[in-house]
Order: structure tokens, then C-alpha cells, then sequence
């Protein structure tokens, strides 16, 4: 199992960011996704997951109507689309797959936000 993560940067308070997450080395279709995060000093937290089949989603309250997760099974691709950035959400971010009671991780990528 891989996941890559890319898309992470520096943006201004109000701006946007796309994470995208690649994933490989598994059945990319048969299994929920999600993403985390986890800021300077503080315990790693869920921030969206996306589950298969349906594409049924759910977000952290902190991120609801501002984040958007989604995926594209054929690129075993998902995404997390972050729109009204706030400094709140300046963290490294992960995504994260469920396999046969194992938890796997990518690398992160750095989101910082600040003006």
C-alpha cells in the first residue's frame, strides 16, 4: 500500500488549496478514504472521510461547509478541496486507508496558512 500526497502550501487567510492523494498497491474503489491532519503540539485528527461504495461523506465539525472531500476511482485519486482557509488549519495533512485491521499513511503534505 501507497499514498502520496501532494498539493500542500503557503495561503493567505480566505484562500484555497486542492490536496490530491494517490494511492496505489490496493483495490482503490472497495475502500473508504479519508483525510487528517495534525498542527504543531497536537494530536493528529479526522478531518473528512469518503466511503465505497456511495461516496457518502462526513467532516469534522471544524471543517464542515469549508472542505470538501471527493475521489476519482479511475485516477485512485481523492481529494480534499479547501476553500476559507483559516490559520486554524495550518497543519501537515494525511491520507489515510483501512485494510485488514491496519491503518496506512502517507507521507503528509504542509498546509500552511497565514498572511
Amino acid at each position: 500500500v501507497q499514498l502520496v500526497e501532494s498539493g500542500g502550501g503557503l495561503v493567505q487567510p480566505g484562500g484555497s488549496l486542492r490536496l490530491s492523494c494517490r494511492a496505489s498497491g490496493f483495490t482503490f474503489r472497495n475502500y473508504d478514504m479519508s483525510w487528517h491532519r495534525q498542527a504543531p503540539g497536537k494530536e493528529r485528527e479526522f478531518v473528512a472521510v469518503i466511503r465505497s461504495p456511495g461516496g457518502t461523506t462526513n467532516y469534522a465539525d471544524s471543517v464542515k461547509g469549508r472542505f470538501t472531500i471527493s475521489r476519482d476511482n479511475l485516477k485512485n485519486t481523492v481529494y480534499l478541496q479547501m476553500n476559507s482557509l483559516k490559520p486554524d488549519d495550518t497543519a501537515v495533512y494525511y491520507c489515510s486507508v483501512f485494510i485488514s485491521r491496519t491503518y496506512y499513511w502517507g507521507q503528509g503534505t504542509q498546509v500552511t496558512v497565514s498572511s
